[in-house]
């Protein structure tokens, strides 16, 4: 059987017809030549300023920011997993709505009668007689971090109580970190000690962020007509001295490496203050300054500048300032694995 070849007709009018819808669909899907430049140009002069501004401290800001959630999955609650035997975790609410976590720690020499009391035992052995720290800790992290978790050790070898709270927005405390706010939980958790405390003495130890927190705490409450019996002001920054390139609490708001470089405009009108030379000035506590002279942080003149100010509004016998030999490594962080702060302290 021969097959047909049969001509197809594409001038009939249905075949035209379609032809024309296809081709008007394919024309349909295409942007014009002059929309995808456009947006491309867009998306270079957005995209290269940013990147050359923010790629310079990227790597730095992820060396720096990753120990904000170290050690990971922590239950502050348990201080017991810190290597803190004879230290009960509570709960203080400085204001409504605001839980402050915090440790309390007894002295070392009582560690066997602790284990298994409750936070009324803790409570009725602040006023024994042993002096007892209050340690305001530096920005990030939690009262978890080793070397505070250091500082409770020592103090507690010393035979003093310590006491040591998150403030607001660190650790599991909640609420946001402001500078009025910090100074309101620090407050509040000293007219707590003191209230179980009796004749014993108290002090404040402030480290790093910690220093301004504790300056701002003192003519906080010698406003009310409290003078502190003693501070203590460990690598202590000074605003007035040092600049501060943008906010202390960023990492509060933003975790994201980077961002805080590119969005600065955000919080630049809402820097914190703690005006420590101002407050050095009206304070009328004995202090203690400690610093290291390789502190990275805080360079070591602006320690002595700081130390000036309060020794000059005070005297030198109420005010003193004990350094640490920079070979020694200790930076910012480490002073109190130094075998002759016990005796300063003491």
């Amino acid at each position: 059987m021969k097959r047909r070849n049969v001509k197809r007709d594409d001038s009939s009018p249905d075949r035209m017809d379609r032809k024309a819808a296809g081709g008007r669909r394919k024309e349909g899907t295409q942007s014009p030549w002059w929309i995808k430049r456009g947006l491309l140009a867009v998306a270079v002069c957005i995209l290269v300023p940013v990147t050359y501004k923010i790629i310079p401290t990227l790597i730095q800001d992820i060396i720096h920011t990753y120990r904000l959630s170290v050690p990971f999955f922590e239950d502050l609650s348990r201080p017991a997993d810190f290597s803190l035997n004879h230290t009960i975790n509570m709960y203080l609410t400085s204001e409504e709505g605001i839980s402050l976590g915090v440790w309390l720690t007894v002295p070392e020499s009582r560690w066997k009668e602790a284990q298994g009391k409750d936070l009324l035992w803790y409570q009725n052995t602040l006023h024994d007689g042993n002096p007892v720290f209050i340690y305001l800790h530096g920005n990030t992290g939690s009262r978890a971090a080793p070397h505070r978790v250091g500082v409770a050790k020592l103090l507690s070898a010393l035979g003093f109580h310590v006491v040591v709270p998150d403030y607001r927005g660190f650790g599991d405390s909640t609420g946001e970190p402001t500078e009025s706010g910090l100074t309101t939980d620090a407050v509040h958790v000293y007219n707590w000690v003191k209230a179980r405390s009796g004749d014993s003495l108290v002090v404040i130890w402030g480290h790093s962020l910690g220093t301004g927190v504790s300056t701002n705490t003192a003519v906080k409450l010698l406003e009310e007509g409290v003078v502190l019996d003693g501070v203590i002001l460990e690598g202590a920054f000074n605003a007035d001295k040092q600049y501060i390139p943008y906010n202390i609490f960023i990492w509060y708001y933003w975790k994201i490496p980077g961002i805080k470089h590119l969005f600065s405009f955000l919080w630049e009108r809402k820097m914190p203050v703690f005006p420590t030379e101002h407050n050095l000035k009206k304070m009328k506590s004995p202090i203690l300054f400690l610093h290291s002279e390789d502190d990275h942080l805080v360079p070591i003149e602006i320690a002595r500048q700081t130390y000036e100010v309060a020794a000059k509004a005070q005297s030198k016998d109420r005010v003193k300032l004990v350094t640490f030999d920079g070979s020694l490594g200790y930076l910012h962080n480490g002073l109190y694995r130094d075998p002759k702060l016990p005796g300063v302290l003491k």
